[in-house]
């Protein structure tokens, strides 16, 4: 009771923000601003750790980005909107605050018109357009200030705006952000006026009901882990087609469906789908640590298309685990020369090249990897190459780094330090 007493407090103490989309007042403790701010921060690290950018492809991305700011220019918030297409079998899409939006690959292969594009771009452009995020985060930060007070008789910890920074704008937050469960509401809202935004840019909001309809087969026959992976921030249901169906009729069933043009922009990442297949097994496999069976899927998906990069991170991965470095290494080599924004293909390298020996070209590779995103494996062998340069105190600050991570990694980092005589 005390709890809800003081969590009612602190509601007392923060004001309500407009939002955008439904002109209603919602709770927020934070202005349009963290919107702005933590979309930028978050966006290019996420988008590295959910795949990396899809490039194989071009003029799909840019058709993507076409039919996003297409519906995004009837947006009731003027965000700058951007879209991007990642390089994930998993069917998904996520929006940060400010108008961050990515889809995953796996997801444009689901779906069959122009119009369900619309209709999921539509959706993630209403949960940036009526400030979901900061409604979400700012209930949990006020939560976790009526728990932290809740046997202490002081003043309203929120009410220090260094103190919600603090709690909030930890190095989880982005991946908060696009893998928690959104309120009911904030989902109907998404379904709602994400239907309306695509028939207002042209589209048949018919794309709206199949869209739900393509998620519920995708949800059958999957276990409850895989399920929540996948739809963790939007989960299908009966309800929603329903709802869809019911919205479609309101608005009327006119617009663009463009199922040719979607057919036809999406036929070559169609015909690849046996490649990747081969990929995400080869990934499996690899998990499962049989080695040569990830090789043998590398090759095949290679075969089926020498120019994704995906598949030669694979290949080297593989030669790698079985100490098959200087393989490994042209496997990279061939991996980064197709893609070298992805940190990961940097990072792989890296770590064969410190194996190797070849601290120069281990030290360039993960000071890139790095740049794109901070990893605990990348300072780990960056001590590694620092230590076996004779460069004590940068080894050190490496380590102590990779120290805070958790796993085998951590482990690693601070048993180093203590070879060194340095507590972590």
């Amino acid at each position: 009771m005390r709890l809800i007493i003081v969590l009612f407090a602190l509601l007392a103490t923060v004001g309500c923000a407009v939002n955008p989309v439904t002109g209603e007042n919602e709770l927020s403790i934070y202005d349009p601003s963290w919107d702005l701010q933590t979309g930028e921060q978050y966006y290019d690290p996420l988008r590295q750790q959910q795949g990396g950018d899809f490039v194989l492809q071009p003029e799909l991305v840019d058709y993507v980005r076409e039919v996003g700011q297409r519906v995004a220019a009837v947006s009731d918030a003027d965000l700058p909107y951007e879209f991007n297409v990642l390089n994930s079998s998993i069917p998904n899409a996520w929006a940060l605050p400010g108008g961050k939006i990515s889809i995953n690959r796996g997801l444009l292969t689901a779906m069959n018109s122009e119009a369900e594009l619309a209709a999921v771009l539509g959706h993630e452009v209403v949960h940036a357009a009526a400030r979901h995020g900061a409604s979400q985060q700012s209930r949990a930060a006020l939560i976790q200030g009526a728990v932290v007070l809740g046997g202490v008789a002081v003043g309203v910890a929120t009410e220090n705006e260094e103190y919600a920074a603090v709690a909030l704008m930890g190095g989880m937050l982005g991946a908060q952000l696009i893998t928690q469960s959104y309120s009911r509401d904030a989902e109907r809202q998404s379904d709602y006026y994400g239907t309306k935004y695509m028939h207002e840019a042209g589209y048949n909001p018919e794309g709206a009901v199949e869209l739900q309809k393509a998620f519920v087969r995708l949800s059958e026959g999957r276990s409850a882990g895989a399920f929540e992976t996948l739809f963790a921030s939007h989960p299908p249901s009966q309800e929603r087609v329903e709802n869809n169906r019911e919205r479609a009729a309101e608005l009327g069933r006119d617009g663009i469906m463009g199922e040719e043009r979607y057919q036809s922009m999406t036929a070559r990442l169609r015909a690849l789908e046996p490649a990747y297949d081969a990929h995400d097994k080869g990934r499996k496999a690899m998990g499962e640590g049989n080695f040569d069976a990830a090789l043998a899927k590398a090759e095949e998906a290679i075969a089926l298309e020498d120019r994704e990069a995906l598949f030669h991170s694979l290949k080297g991965d593989a030669l790698a685990s079985a100490e098959r470095y200087r393989e490994a290494e042209r496997a990279y080599d061939r991996a980064v020369a197709l893609h070298d924004g992805w940190y990961y293909h940097r990072l792989r390298r890296g770590m064969v090249r410190a194996e190797l020996d070849e601290r120069r070209g281990a030290r360039e590779d993960l000071e890139a990897s790095l740049a794109l995103l901070p990893t605990g494996q990348g300072h780990y062998y960056l001590g590694v190459v620092e230590r076996a340069s004779g460069n004590r105190q940068e080894a050190i600050e490496q380590f102590k780094i990779a120290a805070q991570a958790q796993g085998d990694i951590g482990d690693r980092a601070r048993q180093a330090l203590s070879d060194m005589g340095v507590s972590s």
